[in-house]
């Protein structure tokens, strides 16, 4: 494949597509790849453009670069399209925070199950729906790349919409390489397997050269009681399998931590984290915007995401095993068929080929599957005009049921609906009480 066409949806999230294009154009064979860039925002857009040109001239790369606010122009005849949007942007996601924090339900992140993420989900949805119409339109074999959370909801989402989907988050990869580093072992002497559902996969394999890394992370959380005041340590030490995803996002998959005052302060939960986070990518937008206005200095730092890994493997045919989200067509035997997994792919020129993993131990499963029913819950909520799924997602969902009642739970998504309004699918902008 000769100077393939990528096309990032959302490139407005300048610092994303920054680290992503410096990954990118770092590979020779992609240098003079087609760069096409869309946004629905004419002042990030045009940032997002300025960025790419200058990347482009650090790594002394000549790819053509294109902006454009017509998604449709953007996708024609694309190889790969990288999807990072975020519907509705901080202002929904203060809503997503603010309005659960009054009836008493606490967040960190709010980007994947729970309230946050059910919204989230029903937010992007409709925007998935025309993105899935101009690529069945205009580049039906493109290999979509999705970046956007909920993860696991928009690839279930999508995967009934478009021919080839793969959704991809860095987390398997940085908790490897942060165990590795924890141990005392090189990340590349390391080899693992993690397979589950995306920000709640397990560890099943931890080891250098046939050794049980386990072992030493034993002894390091026995010698050390700051590390026991982790979400994610105290979730091994009682399951067996060291969760991917850091423990500000693992404390609200559960049900017995953010609801009571006493686990919050023994493990350091930060309520409301993804706020200051929110915050802060705004504030780095306009470091970024105004550093390509006024000549000023922009790093060239790569990030080692998967996209780009994926693109140059696809290419040139180099062949890579990464993480990916997909449909779990018997690769993960004790979840649900049908359902969103994580597991590894292995990847060249013929595409991307995920793992079959058999099953996963038992308990890890069970948190699995019930993460996996708020997923589903809100995926038919949606495709069959459901306003009710909405609330029975939000039953099923451990953290919201540990700490409201059903009442409670109507209501907030009544209030939640109201405030999100028109983002939402018509059919779901309906109040269920009165």
């Amino acid at each position: 494949m000769r100077n393939p066409k990528i096309v990032f949806i959302g490139a407005g999230s300048v610092v994303f597509t920054h680290g992503l294009l410096a990954d990118l154009l770092a590979h020779p064979e992609l240098r003079q790849a087609r760069i096409a860039l869309h946004d629905i925002d004419p002042e990030r857009l045009e940032t997002a453009e300025a960025v790419a040109r200058r990347i482009a001239a650090a790594r002394g790369a000549a790819p053509e670069v294109s902006a454009t606010l017509d998604r449709r122009a953007a996708l024609d005849g694309a190889d790969f399209v990288i999807n990072m949007i975020q519907v509705g942007g901080h202002a929904a996601t203060v809503a997503d925070f603010e309005i659960p924090a009054r009836y008493g339900l606490r967040q960190t992140i709010a980007d994947t199950i729970g309230v946050g993420g059910v919204f989230r989900a029903l937010r992007t949805f409709p925007v998935l729906d025309a993105l899935a119409a101009d690529i069945r339109a205009v580049c039906p074999d493109a290999l979509l790349l999705n970046y956007t959370n909920p993860m696991a909801m928009n690839v279930w989402y999508l995967a009934s919409r478009v021919r080839n989907v793969v959704g991809l988050c860095h987390s398997v990869y940085w908790t490897m390489h942060d165990l590795a580093a924890l141990v005392g072992v090189p990340y590349e002497e390391v080899t693992y397997l993690a397979a589950g559902v995306n920000h709640q996969a397990w560890v099943l394999r931890f080891e250098r050269e046939g050794a049980d890394l386990y072992e030493r992370l034993d002894a390091k959380i026995a010698a050390d009681p700051e590390l026991r005041r982790r979400v994610r340590v105290e979730m091994y030490r009682r399951l067996g399998h060291y969760p991917t995803e850091t423990s500000e996002h693992s404390s609200e998959y559960v049900p017995w931590l953010l609801r009571h005052d006493a686990e919050i302060e023994r493990l350091r939960i930060p309520v409301g984290a993804y706020v200051g986070i929110s915050e802060e990518n705004v504030r780095e937008y306009k470091r970024t915007r105004d550093a390509v206005r006024t000549g000023g200095e922009l790093p060239v730092e790569g990030t080692g995401e998967y996209a780009p890994q994926i693109i140059h493997s696809v290419v040139t045919g180099v062949p890579r095993v990464v993480y990916g989200n997909v449909v779990n067509d018997g690769l993960i035997a004790n979840l649900p068929s049908g359902c969103v997994v994580e597991v590894p792919c292995a990847v060249d020129a013929t595409g991307v080929r995920p793992t079959r993993v058999g099953a996963l131990p038992s308990q890890c499963a069970a948190l699995n599957r019930a993460y996996v029913s708020v997923n589903e819950l809100t995926v038919r909520a949606a495709e069959e005009g459901r306003p009710e799924h909405v609330r029975h997602a939000l039953m099923a969902d451990p953290n919201t049921a540990a700490t409201l009642s059903l009442d409670a739970i109507w209501r907030m998504c009544d209030d939640l609906t109201r405030a999100h309004g028109d983002l939402l699918p018509e059919p779901l902008r309906a109040t269920l009480t009165s």
